[in-house]
C-alpha cells in the first residue's frame, strides 16, 4: 500500500514508539487487507487501554495509511505537543461548537481530502466489566453519513492486558500479544437518504459498534453479552440506589414514631 502522505513527524513518531512496542509485545494483526489502499475512509476502533493508541497506531501504520486520531483542540497550542499533534496530522475536535457535525469539520474535511481517520466511538476506555465494547457516541456516524466515506470496523485486544484499563503500572511478564482484526466495511447505505436525526445516527452507531463486537469476539473467542454497557444507564441506576439508601433512615424513623403514637 503506498506510503505517501506519512511525512516527516509521523515517521519520526514511529523511530520513537515501535522499538518499545516491538519488545514489549508480540503481534497477531489480521484483516490488512480491508484497509483501503485509496481514498478516504474511517477506522472504528475500540477502546480497552491508554495504550491501545500507540499499539494500533503501528498497526495502521504499517498498512501505509496511517491513522489521524480524533484529540481535544486544546492539545493543538503552542509549544512541543502542539507542534507534534499538527506535524502528525491528528484532528483537532472542537467540542465547544454548539454544531454536533460542525465539531467534526475537520475529521470530515481529512476524510474528503482521503485520509484515514480513527475513531473510538465509545468516547472513552471501556468501562464494561468484560472489557466489551459499550454504547457508542454518535460521532463517527455523523462523520460517515456526511462523507458516505467506507467505515472499517476495528477490534484490538492485548494492550489491555499490559496495561489493564485505567491502571498506572505495565503488566510486563508474561510478555502479551497485540492482537488486531480489521472487518470489511459496515453497510451504512440504508440511512444515506434518511436526515440525520437522534434517532438515525443512534441506530447507524449501534450498526458500527455490531461490527467491532463481532470482530472482538472472533479474536477472542466468545461471544460478547446481550445487552451492550450503557455507562449514562449505569450512572443514572447508581444515583437511584444512593436515593433510595439515603431515603430509607428517614422512612425508618417516621415508622418508629408512627408506632410510638
Amino acid at each position: 500500500m503506498p506510503r505517501r502522505r506519512i511525512g516527516f513527524w509521523y515517521r519520526f513518531a514511529a523511530v520513537l514508539c515501535k522499538p518499545p512496542l516491538v519488545v514489549l509485545i508480540k503481534r497477531d494483526w489480521r484483516g490488512m487487507e480491508n484497509i483501503p489502499a485509496e481514498g478516504g475512509f474511517i477506522a472504528a476502533v475500540n477502546h480497552n487501554s491508554h495504550l491501545d493508541p500507540f499499539a494500533y497506531g503501528h498497526y495502521q501504520y504499517n498498512t501505509g495509511r496511517v491513522p489521524r486520531f480524533l484529540a481535544k483542540s486544546a492539545l493543538f497550542g503552542k509549544g512541543f505537543i502542539g507542534t507534534a499533534m499538527r506535524g502528525t496530522g491528528q484532528i483537532p475536535v472542537y467540542r465547544e461548537s454548539t454544531d454536533a457535525l460542525s465539531a467534526f469539520r475537520a475529521a470530515i474535511a481529512a476524510v474528503e481530502r482521503g485520509e484515514c481517520v480513527a475513531f473510538y466511538p465509545e468516547g472513552t476506555i471501556t468501562r464494561d466489566p468484560g472489557q466489551w465494547p459499550m454504547i457508542g457516541k454518535t460521532g463517527a456516524a455523523r462523520v460517515a453519513l456526511q462523507t458516505k466515506c467506507p467505515v472499517i470496523p476495528v477490534a484490538q485486544w492485548g494492550a489491555n492486558l499490559l496495561l489493564p484499563p485505567y491502571a498506572k503500572k505495565l503488566n510486563i511478564l508474561p510478555r502479551k500479544t497485540h492482537h488486531v482484526l480489521a472487518g470489511p466495511p459496515v453497510d451504512l447505505s440504508r440511512f444515506y437518504d434518511k436526515e440525520m436525526t437522534p434517532e438515525v445516527l443512534k441506530e447507524a452507531t449501534e450498526v458500527i459498534m455490531a461490527a467491532i463486537t463481532t470482530q472482538l469476539e472472533v479474536i477472542r473467542g466468545e461471544k460478547a453479552p446481550q445487552t451492550r454497557y450503557d455507562p449514562k444507564q449505569v450512572r443514572i441506576e447508581q444515583r437511584r440506589r444512593a436515593q433510595a439508601h439515603e431515603q430509607r433512615p428517614h422512612e425508618k424513623a417516621e415508622q418508629e414514631e408512627g408506632h410510638g403514637k
